[in-house]
């Protein structure tokens, strides 16, 4: 019995988007506003893991990684999440402060994309964050050497072991781990529209003051 290839069934795939509008006259002209209401309403509508993004960086070879990590926290500095600062993704940002940040609200035909340049949150901040974690959380912020090879799955359950009988319930915030600020310079809101005419609303940053345009899907 013979199969099509799957990219050919991939290729016909198709979805009318019909859910709802962007216009410039029912968005906020701050994007950090537009942003807040997008994210309630995700958050409302139970869609799965509303606060997941897609982190996207560029190394020193010029090849940029993608990975998704969950946003912690957001007001008018910037939009905040936390990693191991030795992993992949913080080795790059340290060399190339630029990154983009993006989130799809699959559910609700939306998409929102953010760039700008990230810096390091306070170490009062990091220290907060982390001591609000889950027990087993912060032990493994100590236990796994993130992004670098391991011979295999023991090591990890050997050093949580070790740290929690060091630790007990009191593990300090590894100096290696802390949280990111991308202080936006520019945002895009996608919504998804009948017969491919998407909506799609740019916010650039001139002169301190937020440029609002329409973009052609």
């Amino acid at each position: 019995m013979s199969h099509s290839p799957l990219s050919s069934s991939i290729a016909d795939l198709r979805k009318s988007y019909e859910r709802a509008e962007l216009s410039e006259d029912a968005s906020h002209a701050d994007p950090l506003q537009q942003f807040d209401q997008w994210l309630r309403e995700a958050i409302a509508a139970q869609v799965p893991e509303p606060n997941a993004m897609t982190v996207a960086t560029v190394g020193s070879d010029l090849r940029p990684s993608t990975r998704v990590v969950l946003i912690k926290g957001y007001d008018a500095r910037g939009i905040v999440w936390y990693t191991n600062y030795d992993s992949r993704k913080g080795r790059q940002l340290a060399g190339n402060p630029y990154a983009a940040l993006q989130f799809h609200w699959v559910e609700l035909e939306r998409v929102v994309r953010i760039e700008g340049v990230v810096e390091k949150v306070s170490d009062e901040e990091s220290d907060t964050y982390f001591h609000s974690r889950p027990l087993d959380s912060r032990i493994g912020a100590w236990a796994s050497p993130q992004s670098q090879v391991i011979p295999s799955r023991g090591v990890l359950v050997a050093n949580a072991a070790k740290y929690g009988a060091q630790f007990l319930l009191k593990p300090p915030r590894p100096p290696h781990w802390g949280g990111f600020r991308l202080r936006p310079d520019q945002w895009e809101f996608w919504q998804g529209r009948k017969s491919r005419l998407h909506d799609r609303l740019r916010y650039r940053l001139e002169d301190g003051a937020w440029e609002r345009e329409r973009l052609a899907p």
